[in-house]
């Protein structure tokens, strides 16, 4: 006689050792086997899509940069993208450089510490400290050229704010020297180190076309032979005068997706060499105008986690009437849940970071619903301030 099988709901969240932000997760396993998941966001209620609305176009890009200090330029470059194609004002070659530049060494410092997080998930601290010490040459650089190690604030609305000397360009120089060696010895660690190999490889398979099918973005997708990149797709700022080679993988398991992101840092570094080989003369902004015409547009980059994309409308004021933002987390965290059944409840942890997740980039509206009905309820910001007061 067969003794039955007993299945048990796992939590893992909102706040839990192996989640940096709060999310919740709930696994369904029998014995150690993940037989199903769910996910649930909205922990971190932020209210930054109905903040725009009250605020003009030039103090949301401060706002923007906000959504998340790992891709604050990146937000702050789409949201600029968009109200300029709005305002249909071209920007000037030299700040599109300096812009894909900033973009890159975000890209670079995004890797680096995604690496260290995913390592301290598998248990391998020293590549966590080594790494975290390494992504200190980027915040370096950027806060000797703009002032700020996180939270940058290069773009400005027809532009960028800080131009490059020639000795920022040298101390640039200098540090991807250094983080050119760095990559190359991660690369080859990550391809080759027993331990490292036996968490990642076989772990999290995701074919091409399940990829395709569960609309992943970014490094995830490259992984498993899925060419989507922005970049190289619909070239922005200036990357048709300095493009990037996409970098993909076909194995599309865990070790496929350390190898992409280790790739792209190399990747990176040369085209911010190509652009300080090259970087155009001439001015820094062009003229904005403080309304911005009426209409509505999209804007689409690429993120160190994938397409980023944003919806922006305007009624012909000096405040937006509508700013929606989709991060690339909010594509990838549904085939965390797809590739957890079948696989060990241990496994879950390095899934999750596979995709590099960022649950703060999902948070920023609130929708109040009343208790006692469950009536949706539309608050203005002063409401909304208030009502967040008393509770």
């Amino acid at each position: 006689m067969t003794t039955p099988t007993k299945q048990f709901t796992v939590p893992i969240g909102p706040q839990h050792p192996a989640l940096k932000e709060p999310g919740f997760f709930e696994f369904t396993v029998e014995g150690e086997t993940v037989i199903s998941g769910t996910v649930r966001l909205g922990y971190a209620h932020r209210g930054i899509e109905k903040a725009t609305e009250s605020r003009t176009w030039v103090q949301n890009l401060y706002l923007l940069e906000r959504i998340c200090g790992i891709c604050s330029h990146i937000h702050a470059l789409a949201y600029a993208l968009g109200v300029e194609k709005l305002a249909g004002v071209t920007v000037p070659p030299r700040a599109q450089a300096i812009r894909e530049l900033t973009a890159e060494l975000e890209r670079i410092h995004s890797h680096l510490l995604w690496l260290g997080v995913a390592a301290h998930e598998a248990g391998f601290d020293t590549l966590f400290m080594y790494s975290w010490r390494d992504r200190e040459t980027v915040m370096d650089i950027f806060e000797e050229f703009s002032g700020s190690r996180v939270h940058h604030s290069v773009n400005t609305l027809g532009g960028v704010k800080f131009d490059l000397t020639v000795t920022h360009i040298d101390s640039i120089r200098r540090g991807l020297d250094y983080l050119d060696e760095r990559a190359r010895y991660y690369l080859d660690l990550v391809q080759n180190d027993p331990m490292l190999s036996g968490r990642t490889q076989n772990i999290g398979v995701m074919s091409e076309a399940d990829a395709a099918r569960l609309g992943v973005v970014g490094p995830t997708a490259r992984a498993s032979g899925v060419l989507r990149d922005l970049r190289v797709e619909a070239p922005y700022s200036a990357y048709s005068i300095f493009p990037v080679q996409a970098v993909t993988e076909t194995a599309g398991d865990l070790h496929a997706r350390f190898i992409v992101r280790v790739r792209e840092i190399l990747e990176s570094i040369r085209v911010i060499r190509a652009i300080l080989d090259a970087l155009p003369e001439g001015e820094l902004q062009a003229r904005m105008p403080r309304k911005i015409p009426a209409g509505e547009t999209i804007s689409r980059v690429e993120a160190p986690r994938g397409e980023l994309f944003y919806f922006i409308k305007s009624a012909g004021s000096d405040m937006p009437e509508r700013i929606k933002v989709r991060t690339p987390t909010l594509c990838n965290l549904a085939s965390v849940l797809d590739l957890s059944r079948g696989r060990q409840l241990a496994d879950i942890p390095m899934l999750l970071v596979g995709v590099d997740p960022c649950f703060s980039c999902n948070d920023r509206l609130v929708t109040v619903r009343r208790v006692e009905t469950g009536e949706r309820l539309a608050l203005d910001w002063d409401q909304f301030r208030r009502k967040g007061a008393k509770s």
